[in-house]
């Protein structure tokens, strides 16, 4: 959620490379070269094992082979006890938790996984000398961690106590529905105080300098300058029954193209896949497409230096937003299953709680592509802006599927509503994702996929006082309708949900205040006889724990 550093990762998976080496048939190498290591892939380097840390997409994924929290889920994304010995006690008013700890959860070193290393992990996860951005997780929830985080409390009023090594006490700022998603959560994993403090600032650095309670521990991971590190099984985690693999090799392989060429050359056993990739190979029998909940979107930015820019108007939004067939993009450029997005929320990710319907079958489509009304909307433009031309800035990271992208989105935008020029800035995506944190921009592009089953986790992303507000989008109506759902709906499922929906509504059909573009499909090359990779629909993006060999 923070900054969207967790979702520009996924960006690089998708890069469009020319097609070389990849004459191979992956089907010749089926097999695997070891029974006992599986050689995966990542496409950027690990940056830390420090939970309470900044994050990105590859150590989300990794801190979730290494560590474990209150509550994990299973194969099927529900919520099931991890540390945790059962499901929570709640009290009457939902704003109390008690939660017992497994005797037998253990960290590497053999010493037991104590109701006071979550205590301490959560303290240095709100406390502002440590506090990373995901400190509003903790903020939304708990009881005095937004004033710990202002500096106008001690760590120690945080509403979570161990009472006990076994037992967990945390008390709620209000009833928050989504509170065990949130336990499943990295920044809400556990942390041993003896054992950071020795490590000081090496902590979560390197292998060495890291304590794991996870399936798996790391090894051979010397920090973010390398691009190799191992998922070795954990003789001290309380399932290792479970767990059937012996070693995960990584290696980072930053474009599509050369993770194709280890796997074809049985250097890797799953690559990630794109583009003309995914097609060249969508007909194997070691092809899989992968469900995802990430939105890729545009933001409209409605004020740049103090003043407004042309994306204040409604009507230029509404034509932009109707122009872009966003099906030739995901068909035609992408390639790997993604599919246009016609909402915010994302497709089979939430459910009516009283019917159990899809919040996209709820909702509806909105914004669906138009030629004929959005240039009603771009001459109610003109006339409303007094001008027959708009030049709009679109910013960008500098990878190649970004500039793919935003040659086609400048193509359909100028096509289709003649008056409007593009211009397109691509640039390192830290220097983009600044921007775009400054206002500095008119479009800029943006994914997210969420940290918690909720549909809050984007719906607050708009909100007019939310700190990931980078568009000067302001709706009373918006505002109102969401919040609702934090404060006197949070109790009542069916009114909180349909609150929801009709705030998508307002914010797409009303305000048309950002450009929804496709839903990502992860496209992969996996062995035949590998089984039991987790892809999750938020939170860590994979857990390794079940993975197996068949008829292992």
């Amino acid at each position: 959620m923070h900054y969207f550093k967790k979702s520009l990762p996924f960006i690089a998976i998708l890069t469009l490379l020319l097609l070389t080496a990849c004459g191979n048939d992956s089907n010749k190498s089926a097999e695997k070269t070891s029974p006992d290591k599986i050689k995966f892939l990542e496409t950027s380097e690990l940056l830390t094992l420090n939970t309470t840390a900044e994050e990105d997409f590859a150590s989300f994924t990794a801190q979730n082979q290494v560590f474990e929290g209150l509550y994990t889920l299973d194969q099927k994304d529900n919520f099931v006890p991890g540390v945790a010995d059962g499901m929570p006690k709640i009290s009457a008013d939902q704003t109390k938790y008690t939660i017992k700890l497994k005797k037998d959860a253990k960290w590497s070193d053999g010493s037991q996984v104590t109701a006071n290393d979550f205590v301490y992990a959560w303290r240095r996860a709100v406390d502002p000398k440590t506090a990373p951005g995901y400190s509003a997780l903790f903020k939304d929830s708990i009881k005095n961690a937004t004033e710990i985080n202002a500096g106008k409390l001690p760590v120690t009023e945080l509403g979570a106590v161990a009472t006990d090594d076994t037992t967990l006490e945390i008390t709620l700022k209000k009833p928050v529905p989504y509170f065990i998603s949130l336990l499943s959560f990295e920044t809400f994993f556990p942390q041993k105080e003896s054992y950071v403090k020795e490590q000081g600032d090496k902590y979560g650095t390197d292998s060495e300098h890291t304590l794991y309670n996870g399936p798996f521990v790391m090894k051979d991971w010397g920090g973010n300058i390398t691009n190799k590190w191992t998922y070795a099984k954990n003789d001290n985690y309380w399932d290792k029954d479970n767990v059937k693999v012996k070693e995960i090799d990584v290696q980072v392989a930053k474009d599509i193209n050369a993770g194709v060429n280890l796997y074809n050359t049985n250097e890797a056993d799953r690559a990630p896949l794109s583009g003309d990739f995914a097609k060249q190979y969508k007909d194997k029998k070691d092809f899989l497409t992968e469900k995802d909940a990430l939105i890729s979107y545009l933001r409209m930015n409605q004020k740049r230096d103090g003043k407004a820019t042309p994306l204040a108007n409604n009507a230029l939004r509404h034509a932009l937003n109707l122009s872009v067939d966003k099906k030739q993009l995901t068909d035609r450029i992408l390639g790997d299953g993604s599919f246009p997005a016609n909402g915010l929320l994302p497709k089979d990710f939430v459910q009516n709680p009283t019917t159990g319907a899809d919040f996209r079958t709820d909702s509806g489509d909105h914004l669906v592509y138009n030629k004929e009304e959005a240039l009603k909307y771009w001459k109610q433009a003109q006339k409303e802006l007094g001008t027959n031309n708009v030049t709009i800035e679109l910013l960008g990271d500098d990878q190649e599927t970004t500039k793919t992208i935003f040659a086609y989105l400048k193509a359909q935008f100028e096509d289709n509503l003649p008056g409007v020029t593009i211009k397109v800035k691509n640039m390192p995506s830290k220097s983009a994702t600044q921007l775009t944190a400054d206002g500095d921009y008119d479009l800029s592009l943006a994914a997210w996929m969420p940290d918690f089953k909720d549909p809050w986790t984007y719906s607050s992303l708009f909100l007019s006082d939310y700190y990931n507000n980078h568009m000067s989008y302001n709706s009373p109506e918006y505002d109102k309708l969401v919040k609702s759902t934090d404060t006197t709906l949070a109790t009542k499922p069916e009114e909180r949900w349909n609150a929801f929906v009709d705030s998508e509504k307002v914010l797409l059909d009303d305000d048309a205040a950002i450009l929804p573009l496709y839903q990502h499909q992860t496209a992969v090359l996996q062995r035949t006889d590998i089984t039991g990779v987790q892809k999750h629909a938020f939170g860590s993006p994979y857990s390794y724990k079940f993975i197996q060999l068949k008829n292992q």
